[in-house]
């Protein structure tokens, strides 16, 4: 089961066998390589404020898998999980190895038919990886959107941009629109060249909001979750709301937006946590390429948060010549390495330590990062943490109080 395999006939399968094929009405799928979760989180949020029961699918998790599926922002009970799990292995369990379903599959099919069983009325689907042969893709959706495209996961999708982006691209259904982000002008000529080939419409959310904006529509530009990059999010999920709204019975309410604007929240993007129990401000963001810790120092400098010091972890498996430049112009001060328990894929701290420089500290684990920052003086700046989500989920571990959204954020 752990394991990737590609291709869309073992999950088509399943779905066809427990009737699961279409979701509720509207679905969309979020496609990109950074920001998909926040992406998805603000859409969700529009579908709940607005009165629909809603279910979103997300990836991965921090603590416990019962993170990637909620409805109306809340996890499940675990007896749904069991009964949700039951009922899907029971179609593809005995299959043979090659016909069974992979980790990521099994939770996509079971998503779906918790979202069935918890009468969803919306749904909004995050893919995990690609976009042709990712497992969401094989769902019948009314929208698809688009985060920025950018390198990531060359080794399966392709050596360069272009490649990454055409599969990508390939989610687009024929007639099912489509709607990005702003995006690099070889990623916006693939999509339209792919958009017109499959018969999709293919909208782009800055050109959509200016003009809903020119005939008096009121989106908020200031969503609760800091950063700029969070104010693009914010118009591609509006956006989607907006195209899908007139065939759907959905209301366009600015008030709704912006109280929809105001409670999405979802962990380790750009989260702030305040200084508290012995700890200075912190900063928990799961930058892990180079697009993201690009725009995580964008995000640092719009805000004039200056680290005082950074505890970064990566796998040996990412473009480490590109991300390391980037994570070491994060902060002045010193940059903390802790191990991480990912076998097969973790990085010995102190070989990392040593490519980043500079006097970098290798630590045993996330546990003596943390104590190695608490104490320090709370004027001082804060600290951030990023690079992985496996080391946000080990600072979870630690702390899942810092799970939810703290009152000051």
């Amino acid at each position: 089961m752990f394991h990737m395999d590609m291709g869309l006939s073992r999950i088509r399968r399943a779905l066809k066998a427990l009737g699961l094929e279409e979701p509720p009405a509207p679905s969309v799928q979020v496609i990109g390589t950074n920001v998909k979760g926040s992406t998805s989180t603000f859409l969700a949020q529009f579908f709940t404020t607005s009165g629909r029961t809603t279910g979103l699918y997300t990836s991965p998790h921090f603590l416990s898998p019962r993170e990637r599926i909620l409805v109306d922002g809340a996890p499940l009970p675990e007896e749904m999980w069991r009964n949700a799990a039951e009922a899907v292995l029971s179609v593809s369990e005995n299959l043979s190895p090659s016909r069974r379903l992979t980790y990521f599959e099994l939770l996509t099919v079971m998503a779906a038919w918790l979202f069935r069983e918890s009468s969803c009325q919306a749904a909004v689907f995050e893919a995990g990886l690609g976009g042709a042969h990712d497992a969401t893709s094989a769902l019948k959706h009314h929208l698809t959107a688009f985060t920025p495209i950018g390198m990531d996961h060359a080794a399966i999708l392709g050596p360069t941009l272009a490649d990454i982006a055409r599969d990508k691209a390939r989610a687009m259904r024929p007639d099912v629109p489509a709607v990005s982000a702003d995006q690099e002008q070889e990623v916006s000529e693939i999509l339209a060249e792919t958009a017109h080939d499959v018969g999709a419409p293919l909208f782009f959310a800055r050109g959509v909001a200016a003009e809903a904006e020119a005939h008096g529509a009121k989106w908020p530009d200031a969503p609760a979750m800091p950063g700029p990059h969070q104010a693009d999010n914010l118009r591609l999920a509006l956006t989607a709301f907006h195209l899908l709204a007139p065939g759907h019975g959905l209301r366009e309410d600015p008030r709704l937006f912006a109280c929809a604007a105001r409670l999405a929240f979802i962990p380790g993007r750009f989260q702030i946590i305040p200084a508290d129990n012995g700890f200075p401000e912190l900063i928990l963001d799961g930058a892990h390429n180079g697009p993201g810790l690009i725009c995580l120092a964008r995000a640092l400098a719009s805000l004039n948060k200056n680290p005082r010091a950074v505890v970064f972890a990566c796998l040996k498996d990412k473009d480490l010549a590109g991300m390391l430049p980037l994570a070491r112009a994060l902060t002045d001060g010193p940059i903390i390495v802790p191990g991480l328990d990912v076998p097969g894929r973790a990085m010995d701290p102190a070989a990392l330590a040593a490519q980043i420089g500079g006097g970098t500290l290798c630590v045993p684990d996330t546990a003596a990062a943390l104590e190695k920052i608490r104490g320090l003086n709370e004027s001082g700046g804060p600290v951030l943490i990023c690079g992985s989500l496996y080391l946000l989920a080990a600072v979870y571990a630690l702390r899942p109080d810092w799970l939810r959204p703290c009152p000051a954020s």
